[in-house]
């Protein structure tokens, strides 16, 4: 196969060439060149929000390009209209969060989109954008040759948001760690790298269309994912699991203050952790254990240690100390 990654750096982009090399495909990247990219693809310079900034791909054929921009969608709207005629098909990494507010548990693929997206917008808010994308993807490639995968918590090794790095971070620290309960919460999330094969299954598969992108529900809980965090990162760390009245009462904010937990019951649990993901799944989607995607993320951080706190999320050491009633210190 020969694939074309814009990006290709960066967490989800990185992934999806590392896994395509291993599979032995013949990989091109377009990127602005501020990071290496793995060694064995073709790299092309270019910044797609700049005028001109697609030059580099004037030429070339491929038989699949695969998207994770996740900005204004004029950018995905142009690649898209300028490669129409040259990739067989457009993968584009959407999210959950392109369906209306607010989700039900158990929502499908069919679940009403948000309103007032635009194919050749630029930027307004996260879940316009990402439609956005999509709409612009569908208009140049059409419904039988453009795939969204719609991706909702995604963690594992290079990381760029911090959310498992900084519960890694944490516990690593150890102490009483303010772990946000119940422990038996069920989580949804998918490794960067399933993710990473399952967009490369949908080239060769020839998919098409919409595929919530995350692991079925009871894959993983709170309980098991901060437990892998001790086990890794930690032995000294002490969970101090906290009813989610206690945390919400504190003023805690969840999914930022306390990275990928948001309460049960709550519109926002449904929309991000409720989702039906048969149809991924059976088109291929397999997720590997919370014990293997913690493991793999500390044996990276621990290659990066500058990264560890440099989160742009987590819970301030005060709050948790006051929350605990710990000395802070």
């Amino acid at each position: 196969m020969r694939l074309l990654v814009l990006g290709g750096t960066e967490f989800a982009g990185r992934a999806v060439v590392e896994a395509a090399l291993g599979r032995g495909w013949e990989v091109t990247v377009l990127n602005r060149g501020r990071h290496q990219p793995p060694a064995g693809v073709r790299a092309l310079r270019g910044d797609r929000t700049a005028p001109g900034g697609l030059a580099a791909l004037a030429s070339g054929e491929w038989d699949a390009v695969i998207d994770t921009w996740s900005a204004a969608p004029r950018p995905v709207y142009d690649a898209a209209r300028l490669l129409a005629d040259r990739v067989g098909r457009y993968v584009y990494v959407s999210s959950c969060s392109v369906y209306a507010w607010a989700p039900p548990a158990g929502y499908t693929e069919d679940a009403p989109l948000v309103e007032g997206a635009e194919p050749d917008a630029g930027k307004t808010d996260y879940a316009r954008d990402k439609l956005g994308g999509e709409l612009a993807a569908l208009g140049a490639f059409g419904a039988e040759r453009s795939v969204f995968a719609r991706a909702g918590l995604i963690l594992g090794p290079y990381e760029n948001v911090g959310r498992l790095p900084w519960w890694l971070g944490r516990v690593a620290r150890g102490g009483p760690v303010l772990a946000p309960g119940p422990r038996d919460l069920a989580l949804q999330y998918v490794d960067v790298r399933d993710l990473a094969e399952w967009l490369l299954g949908a080239v060769e598969r020839g998919l098409s269309g919409p595929y919530n992108l995350m692991s079925p529900q009871g894959h993983a809980s709170m309980g098991s994912l901060l437990d892998a965090c001790v086990r890794v990162a930690g032995g000294a760390a002490e969970l101090r699991w906290t009813s989610p009245e206690v945390v919400l009462g504190a003023g805690i904010e969840p999914w930022t203050q306390l990275p990928v937990w948001v309460p049960p019951g709550s519109e926002e649990y449904d929309a991000l952790h409720s989702a039906d993901v048969s149809r991924a799944v059976a088109t291929g989607l397999t997720c590997r254990s919370v014990e293997e995607t913690v493991a793999d993320t500390w044996e990276w951080l621990r290659s990066v240690p500058e990264y560890v706190g440099r989160a742009a999320v987590g819970l301030d050491p005060a709050v948790e100390a006051k929350v605990l009633g710990t000395p802070l210190g």
